[in-house]
């Protein structure tokens, strides 16, 4: 068994497609209209046969109010694992990302959080070897 896609719900599909990829970096695999939405999946550069992730819409209000209430506690939806956290944070910055949480190490690694815009909170980590 192994894991092809993971989901992160948004608050605009085209605001999260243009974040994700002129921002992040991720490149689009799939972008097929499905009824009054889009099904969106992004891949890394660096493994576009790797997992998928699809930017759902965020038009059901159960999923809408656990988006919410994990980025009003501070919770990342999901992690992204880089080479070097504060390059990479330098990276975004100076493209205009706000981070919620400067690069900081911990016992386990260095991680900073960002902002997506289209409702989540995104950790970016470096794990220590």
């Amino acid at each position: 068994m192994k894991i092809d896609f993971t989901s992160i719900m948004v608050d605009d599909q085209d605001m999260a497609e243009k974040y994700y990829t002129e921002k992040l970096g991720f490149i689009i695999k799939f972008d097929v209209l499905v009824g009054e939405f889009r099904w969106i999946t992004l891949v890394s550069p660096e493994a576009p046969e790797g997992v998928q992730l699809v930017l759902e819409p965020n038009n059901n209000p159960v999923g809408k109010a656990f988006q919410q209430g994990i980025y009003e506690q501070g919770i990342p939806a999901t992690a992204f694992t880089v080479d070097d956290v504060q390059q990479e944070y330098d990276r975004l910055t100076a493209l205009g990302v706000r981070f919620t949480t400067e690069p900081k190490t911990e016992e386990w690694g260095c991680m900073a959080v960002l902002d997506d815009t289209v409702g989540n909170l995104i950790q970016i980590q470096q794990v220590a070897v």
